[in-house]
């Protein structure tokens, strides 16, 4: 494996867990919505939560895809 397949897999795995710790933050974020029920429906509430679960989402999909072309290009 050369440094370009090196970086790929790095940022894969960058991206991967930044979309990781999205979700745990935005479920943390529901969680806690009973302390702090105002603020929660006054910033969008499960609306803002859905975008966010959403966006991780995508983070994760695209830390997968580099991961799986990294390791698909390295092989050959």
């Amino acid at each position: 494996m050369n440094a370009q397949h090196l970086g790929g897999v790095v940022m894969g795995a960058l991206v991967l867990l930044v979309g990781l710790a999205w979700v745990l933050g935005a479920v943390r974020r529901v969680r806690d919505r009973a302390l702090t029920a105002p603020t929660y429906a006054a910033t969008g509430g499960v609306v803002y939560t859905v975008f966010q679960i959403g966006c991780a989402g995508v983070l994760i999909v695209a830390g997968l895809v580099i991961l799986i072309l990294m390791v698909i290009s390295a092989s050959r």
